[in-house]
């Protein structure tokens, strides 16, 4: 692999009764008129109350998920410094809490915490991103999502200073989510080696690549990689993870060819047959 990714690789490879009600008073056509209308004004007003109510529960939906979202560097690709992964960090979160998954079990990793005074997030380590999943599931059993953009390479994804494997991942979401509905989405070059490592009946696997190709979008000019910016608009566009999965899919090809890039990074997509039934829509 070539350039500074490859070479950092290769160096790093590591509760009485009541008196009798008084006698009505005679009621005349105007009496009863009036009383006909303040019950049709006060049945209107339950109605629209209720009606009201019923929308704000239909669009406030609050998925008690527990919910990791990574950046695992903050480099380009050609080395010099890039925001790209933190923009896609902050801004996939924000797109989350805005469908309906609580912020309360919501954490969010950086290589660089520090520069982030609004979400403040937490260092990107595979250690913590393991001790901070295992806190929050064990505060809500409703599901797992975990979404990383970084760097990646054959052997993994890049995390902080070291490449998370496969298999360790595999290791920290079945010792944190168990058999609980669980998303995992990593947006990586060559992410597809973590499909066969992670999915299961319980389980959906987006990549942002297939296992022999790299994905587009992480130079030092880029908002976002292709793939994160393509999830992030699809987001509000869309009612749930198997329809943002064929967006996202779309969009990457679409972006890909407008910008001449080649081969195509042909994200991966695996749905688990338990898992299809009971992840959120909104």
């Amino acid at each position: 692999m070539p350039g500074w990714l490859g070479s950092w690789i290769r160096q790093n490879m590591t509760g009485a009764d009541a008196p009798p009600p008084p006698e009505p008073l005679p009621e005349d056509g105007w009496s009863r008129t009036g009383r006909v209308m303040r019950i049709g004004v006060v049945a209107v007003a339950v109605l629209v109350l209720l009606g009201g109510a019923g929308w704000y529960a239909l669009s406030h939906r609050h998925h008690n998920w527990a919910v990791v979202v990574i950046a695992g560097d903050w480099h380009a690709h050609d080395g010099s410094a890039s925001d790209a992964f933190d923009n896609s960090r902050r801004d996939v979160s924000a797109e989350l809490r805005q469908i309906g998954f609580n912020d309360a079990y919501m954490m969010q990793f950086s290589v660089r915490p520090d520069l982030d005074t609004t979400t403040h997030p937490m260092a990107s380590t595979a250690a913590d991103i393991a001790q901070e999943l295992g806190l929050l599931t064990s505060e809500t059993p409703d599901g797992c999502l975990l979404y990383f953009s970084s760097h990646g390479a054959p052997q993994g994804v890049l995390v902080g200073s070291a490449l998370l494997s496969p298999t360790s991942l595999a290791e920290i979401v079945d010792s944190t989510c168990g058999s609980r509905p669980t998303v995992v989405i990593v947006s990586a070059c060559y992410s597809g080696v973590f499909v066969p490592a992670l999915q299961g009946p319980n389980r959906m696997v987006m990549t942002a690549a297939r296992a022999d190709r790299t994905s587009f979008g992480c130079g030092q000019e880029n908002r976002y990689p292709y793939f994160d910016d393509c999830v992030v608009h699809a987001i509000p566009k869309v009612h749930s993870f198997p329809q943002l999965a064929d967006k996202v899919k779309d969009c990457v090809q679409d972006k890909e060819i407008d910008t001449g890039m080649s081969p195509s990074s042909d994200p991966q997509i695996s749905i688990g047959s338990y898992v299809a039934d009971n992840l959120p829509t909104w």
